[in-house]
């Protein structure tokens, strides 16, 4: 028969043993949420990139396009004070 003072640390050790197990699996949970967090993040920033690479592709012609349309202008006001 055992002491019931080995009997007793047994239990112990047991216990916090389970106690371990639970913070780890706790510590584990948190971190998968964490990495699944940190995906979205990743999908929404690369989402947010082509989104706005396409904005700036969009936006070049309209410099150009108030270019034209200022020689259009300055051509009709010449071709206006020649007619007079």
């Amino acid at each position: 028969m055992t002491p019931p003072e080995t009997t007793s640390v047994a239990l112990e050790l047991a216990e916090i043993r389970r106690t371990v197990e639970v913070g780890f699996t706790e510590q584990r949970g948190q971190l998968a949420l964490l990495v699944q967090r940190g995906d979205q993040t990743d999908k929404t920033l690369d989402d947010h990139e082509k989104r706005l690479d396409a904005l700036e592709r969009a936006r070049w012609p309209l410099p150009s396009l108030a270019a034209v349309c200022g020689v259009a202008g300055l051509g009709m006001a010449l071709w206006q004070a020649a007619g007079r």
